[in-house]
């Protein structure tokens, strides 16, 4: 049994999966949409950047304060280098 760990337990990656249904359900986003958004965000960051795809995590977070329910878009992309040295 492994005590600390990078990894998500199956109970934790169970819990995102349905929190993104939920949240989909709710911006009526389907998963075929946030595989499209998910493609074309890749798509722009490989212009600049060399990243690695096989780590590259996507999703919508919904949260509600003060009873006003917002939604965002979080990425977390690991970059390898960058391939503009103006950006830079």
């Amino acid at each position: 049994m492994i005590i600390f760990s990078d990894k998500p337990s199956s109970k934790e990656i169970a819990n995102e999966r349905l929190k993104l249904i939920l949240i989909n359900d709710r911006n009526n986003v389907s998963r075929e949409i946030l595989e499209m958004i998910k493609l074309e965000i890749l798509d722009v960051i490989a212009k600049y950047f060399e990243i690695d795809k096989s780590a590259v995590d996507i999703k919508v977070i919904s949260n509600e304060i003060e009873n006003i329910r917002s939604s965002r878009l979080v990425a977390k992309m690991p970059i390898k280098k960058c391939l503009n040295k103006q950006l830079l």
